[in-house]
């Protein structure tokens, strides 16, 4: 199988804007409407600070998360946090799954890029055969 590194590449590039994007809009839009997103986070999760500092508080987790993503640097680790997030919500907020089922699709462009990018992290980690 002769893969165009070119257009893996690209496909990446396009993996990463997409998650990013997903990654960057919920903490914009709370800026002026955080009523909609703050009914998102489980009820465990509410009181222990308020509301708005949890919002504004995971906003700039999502921010960090998606400026990693897209400068393209060890890709695996923020993907594989960007799945994990994804999946707690829908786990966490499935009783309201008619919005979130896109959730799925976005935890799995996550996934993907976790798994398209595991090679950098296991070969940073490698041995070299004459040292053993």
């Amino acid at each position: 199988m002769n893969r165009d590194p070119d257009r893996t590449g690209v496909a990446n590039l396009i993996l990463r804007i997409g998650l990013a994007f997903a990654f960057l809009y919920p903490p914009w839009n709370a800026l002026s409407n955080p009523e909609s997103w703050i009914a998102y986070f489980p009820p465990f999760m509410r009181g222990i600070v308020p509301d708005a500092v949890l919002l504004h508080s995971f906003g700039a987790l999502e921010i960090v998360i998606a400026l990693w993503i897209l400068s393209g640097w060890r890709i695996f680790w923020p993907s594989l946090a960007a799945a994990a997030i994804l999946l707690a919500i829908i786990v966490f907020d499935f009783s309201n799954f008619e919005v979130i089922f896109r959730d799925v699709a976005i935890a799995t462009i996550a996934i993907a890029l976790a798994v398209q990018n595991r090679r950098e992290l296991f070969n940073q980690q490698r041995v070299p055969e004459h040292a053993i």
